[in-house]
């Protein structure tokens, strides 16, 4: 993926160090997207690594981290049975919306799920809802948090939303980019997808800018 990466004045990436008010977002590695899958992303597993990197290190310093899933009705909107333009995928409690046996899930994370209604696709995670009921938004309101990690899947649908809606609501939002993969439908909808989030304010590292 291309993008401009945060540096300093001589060209150097900057180290990011994970600190209060910082949150981690792992947007839906679900079995259903990765290779083998109803709907898999063909490269989607080389981001389990960068990602599991990234989840270890804000779990030793106590951060939120937060972990999306489709959670569709088996009769939802987006599904090609019902008119939409989708493979049916992330059907609750199967084994394709599950999260990666690869993936590290702490104890402590928040799950939240989307696209829970017959009637609703939702791309983005900020409305998605936690067990409570609480969305992705008031938690990190609730938090009080500045800076958003975000990686995960797809880059040119699911983490393309949610940072666009993370962005308006004015966080400082930084894209994992070893650890984000796209769909491609359309060839370049991944580099695309990258490019109006740089634009719209997100700042682009690695999963190895991340300090310890």
């Amino acid at each position: 993926m291309k993008g401009k990466k945060v540096t300093n004045p001589v060209g150097k990436p900057i180290p990011i160090l994970p600190q209060a008010r910082d949150a981690l977002v792992v947007i839906d590695v679900q079995n259903c997207f990765l290779p083998g899958g109803s709907l898999a992303v063909s490269e989607g597993g080389r981001i389990i690594s960068p990602l599991n990197h990234a989840i270890e290190l804000f779990e030793k310093r106590k951060l939120p981290i937060f972990f999306s899933r489709d959670w569709h009705p088996s009769n939802h909107c987006s599904f090609r049975e019902q008119g939409g333009p989708w493979p049916s995928h992330g059907v609750q409690n199967t084994e394709g919306a599950r999260f990666s046996s690869d993936l590290k899930v702490p104890e402590a994370a928040t799950i939240i799920s989307k696209g829970t209604e017959t009637d609703k696709e939702e791309y983005s995670a900020l409305y998605g809802r936690d067990a409570m009921g609480n969305t992705l938004y008031w938690h990190l309101h609730q938090s009080g948090i500045r800076r958003i990690f975000v990686g995960g899947l797809a880059t040119d649908y699911c983490v393309l939303n949610t940072v666009r809606d993370i962005l308006r609501q004015g966080y400082e939002v930084y894209v994992l980019t070893d650890a984000i993969c796209a769909v491609d439908a359309n060839e370049g909808d991944g580099e695309m997808a990258l490019k109006e989030m740089t634009e719209r304010g997100a700042k682009i590292i690695t999963t190895g800018d991340i300090q310890q």
